[in-house]
């Protein structure tokens, strides 16, 4: 998809996708076969829930058909959210995430997994997890030292509301 494409696109859907509450975070049209998908992902600070996904499915499919924006040829038009190992790469993705496990490449090359606690304009307060039964540790890390950043699913995570002081602490 064009530049110029991705950004018509981009430039029709969004007050669309705004009116709703939701963010724009990508769009891409992929060809399968002979047949072209519009993938379009959105997202919230709250999330998105299944009633908002086909609320904005059926805005963005009414304004696309009254469009000439994905020309005559046949699509299919998807609309999701991120997903849960969603790559981090606008300031609001970060402080989406806090509380979140991020999978961190450094611009100096190295890596780190740490878990966001606070997000402000220059960067973020981690706390790196101890290995082997040492403590956690805590850690800044300004934006300008991230190269890369991905959300790490956790399966056997308990939820701060879940667990008891004496856990907690």
């Amino acid at each position: 998809m064009s530049t110029t494409h991705s950004e018509r696109l981009r430039e029709l859907l969004e007050p669309l996708v705004t009116s709703q509450g939701l963010d724009l975070e990508e769009i891409a049209v992929d060809s399968v076969g002979r047949k072209r998908v519009l993938r379009v992902v959105v997202d919230s600070d709250t999330g998105a829930d299944l009633d908002q996904i086909a609320d904005v499915s059926r805005e963005l499919s009414a304004k696309l058909d009254e469009s000439d924006a994905m020309g005559e040829g046949e699509y299919t038009l998807e609309v999701g959210t991120p997903g849960a190992e969603r790559p981090l790469t606008e300031h609001r993705h970060y402080v989406r995430a806090v509380d979140r496990l991020v999978r961190f490449q450094l611009a100096d090359g190295g890596e780190l997994v740490a878990r966001i606690l606070d997000v402000d304009d220059e960067g973020l307060d981690l706390e790196v997890p101890g290995v082997k039964g040492r403590k956690a540790t805590s850690r800044r890390l300004g934006f300008a030292g991230i190269e890369k950043a991905r959300v790490q699913v956790e399966f056997n995570r308990k939820d701060k509301k879940d667990m008891t002081e004496e856990e907690e602490a």
